[in-house]
């Protein structure tokens, strides 16, 4: 069976329900006492932001922000061994698939353990967001760092959310996939992977199909992940978008908004979340 036949067949098995998911220790029952996040007590200048859609920020006992720290602790098994694959591109098949949230709500999860330091990129110049979901100024960011008017420390953001610091996109651009297709792209990221060896680098990318440069991202990064919302991308757009990132790492799929049966009151709560538009 083929790298895509494969794919389509976990993406098929999770639409079922019948997929066989990592084991996952799962909580007590007194779980808000269990999962404490680092203080952001004494954080100069720490972000903040009132958005639902941040569930591991905002409502982190909830059964969404559980989800994503599953993610997470399958994600750092997966990256964690001889050599620390520290860069993970975020991406999906078409827009509105959720990838932006997926990609920052991982970065807080990631970032709210004392074992993690992180630093989220907004390489989707064309339709940047995470400034937008932590409410911070986009003056100066990515975009500046690849045109050469700025170094990548004089950009980065620490925003007090435990270890996580951001880089936003930047200046609106008009030529983002000469940018990120040029040798100046290579060297920055590798730049960033050397410099901060020792911390998660998320890069939030535009959407395969669509657009061409995320396919070259996709060659300069440790691993993918690919976000796939349920009724939105069709079966031909899975298949084309994974068929293009073939020789990249896809490190797995995330399946977003996926139906559940209405009866599970602990499950409808995530789907509140999940079924909000990136």
């Amino acid at each position: 069976m083929s790298r895509i036949e494969k794919a389509m067949e976990k993406a098929t098995q999770l639409r079922q329900g019948v997929a066989a998911v990592p084991a996952v220790e799962r909580p007590a029952a007194d779980s808000r006492r269990v999962h404490t996040p680092p203080s952001r007590e004494g954080v100069k200048g720490k972000v903040v932001s009132a958005s639902p859609l941040l569930v591991n920020l905002n409502d982190p006992y909830s059964p969404a922000a559980e989800e994503f720290r599953k993610l997470k602790s399958t994600l750092v098994n997966l990256t964690k061994g001889d050599s620390f694959k520290n860069t993970i591109m975020v991406t999906s098949a078409v827009p509105h698939e959720g990838k932006s949230l997926t990609a920052l709500n991982l970065a807080i999860s990631l970032a709210q353990e004392f074992d993690h330091t992180v630093l989220i990129v907004d390489a989707d110049m064309r339709r940047p967001s995470i400034h937008h979901y932590l409410n911070i100024k986009n003056d100066i960011g990515f975009s500046d760092c690849l045109l050469g008017y700025a170094n990548v420390g004089e950009v980065i953001v620490p925003t007090g959310i435990g270890r996580l610091s951001v880089i936003t996109a930047g200046r609106e651009v008009t030529n983002p996939v000469e940018l990120v297709t040029s040798q100046r792209m290579q060297t920055l990221l590798e730049e960033m992977k050397q410099r901060y060896d020792d911390r998660y680098l998320i890069i939030d990318t535009p959407p395969v199909l669509p657009f061409a440069e995320t396919r070259t991202l996709a060659n300069l990064v440790d691993g993918v992940l690919f976000v796939v919302k349920e009724r939105l991308a069709s079966q031909r757009n899975i298949h084309d978008a994974v068929d293009a990132l073939k020789g990249c790492e896809l490190l797995g799929m995330v399946y977003n908004d996926a139906a559940i049966d209405a009866h599970d009151e602990h499950y409808s709560y995530y789907r509140s979340y999940a079924a909000e538009k990136q």
